[in-house]
């Protein structure tokens, strides 16, 4: 796309948001153009809460197709758009409504005691069957209030479930599930990164496997990690073990750092191919057409419940 291209569109995106009385939101993992357009960027939980406090009467959703939802169920009085409604998410895939649902009446029948905690990544349908969701930035605070007495079933990232186990000493049910680009980081490629720039900080999302987190310096979601590079004043080589995306959104940021992405096993960039769906073309055309929209279905009612309490109290 030429200089002049992108000016064009970006100047028509934002006079069809003034127009439509919409208000953009994007997930770090978005391309940085599209991340420079948006009202707010964030993580799902203050993407979450930032999606209650919006005053327009339209939201597009610069995300996958989860936290579209999250937004509609939260506001159901707003017209949430997104670019694509093909966006998905891997996580969410793994965890089908009716086999968790199944899964659960076996536990209960077998005389298991337990609280379903769902990770954000999943499907309206599944949150409507969870006690908890979470994000991973408020898991840790969300485990703390599940009674010693009853066990945890973690869904759907069996990765960020062990990773929750380990830091507060809970055990866990694990359901079978991961994300696609955290699983597939080279922990070979990334500790000859670590030799490669000595003095250099990993920076690794708990929803990556356990060998990767082990070497990493510093485990969080992404707006801790945010907070975290903030406290480095010196300029630093940071190795970052999460979507690629989120590069553009530090190196905004915090500038006087560099920043390395770990390679993937397959590929030297790791990027969600899910998110690289929404551009900026159809960005403008959600806008322009009013559609693709997320619109209320039943299971949203218990959904919304969960996800309030969870998120917003």
């Amino acid at each position: 796309m030429t200089t002049a291209t992108l000016t064009n569109l970006r100047d028509e995106i934002l006079a069809l948001k003034k127009d439509k009385d919409a208000t953009i939101l994007a997930h770090y993992y978005q391309e940085g153009e599209i991340q420079e357009l948006a009202d707010f960027a964030g993580d799902s939980l203050n993407l979450a809460r930032a999606a209650t406090k919006v005053s327009t009467s339209t939201i597009v959703f610069c995300g996958v197709h989860f936290m579209a939802e999250t937004a509609k169920i939260l506001n159901p009085s707003k017209r949430v758009l997104v670019p694509d409604l093909d966006a998905g998410c891997s996580l969410a895939d793994s965890a089908p409504a009716g086999k968790l649902a199944r899964y659960q009446e076996m536990l209960r029948i077998n005389g298991r005691h337990f609280q379903t905690v769902t990770y954000i990544n999943s499907t309206a349908a599944v949150k409507s069957l969870s006690d908890w969701i979470v994000t991973s930035g408020n898991a840790q605070q969300i485990i703390e209030r599940v009674p010693k007495d009853q066990e945890i079933l973690f869904v759907p990232d069996r990765h960020l479930g062990q990773y929750l186990s380990e830091v507060t000493g809970r055990k866990m049910i694990l359901w079978d599930g991961s994300c696609i680009v955290h699983e597939l980081f080279s922990v070979g490629d990334m500790l000859a990164l670590k030799r490669k720039l000595p003095g250099s900080v990993t920076l690794a999302h708990p929803e990556c496997p356990a060998n990767i987190r082990e070497h990493a310096d510093f485990v969080a979601g992404t707006e801790a990690m945010m907070k975290h590079v903030g406290t480095y004043t010196a300029p630093t080589d940071f190795l970052v073990a999460t979507e690629a995306n989120m590069m553009w959104r530090l190196q905004q940021a915090y500038p006087q750092h560099r920043y390395h992405g770990v390679p993937g096993i397959t590929c030297a960039c790791n990027k969600c191919p899910h998110m690289a769906r929404n551009t900026l073309e159809k960005v403008r055309d959600c806008l322009l057409y009013g559609r693709p929209e997320i619109l209320w279905v039943p299971e949203f009612d218990r959904a919304k419940e969960v996800l309030e309490r969870s998120l917003l109290k």
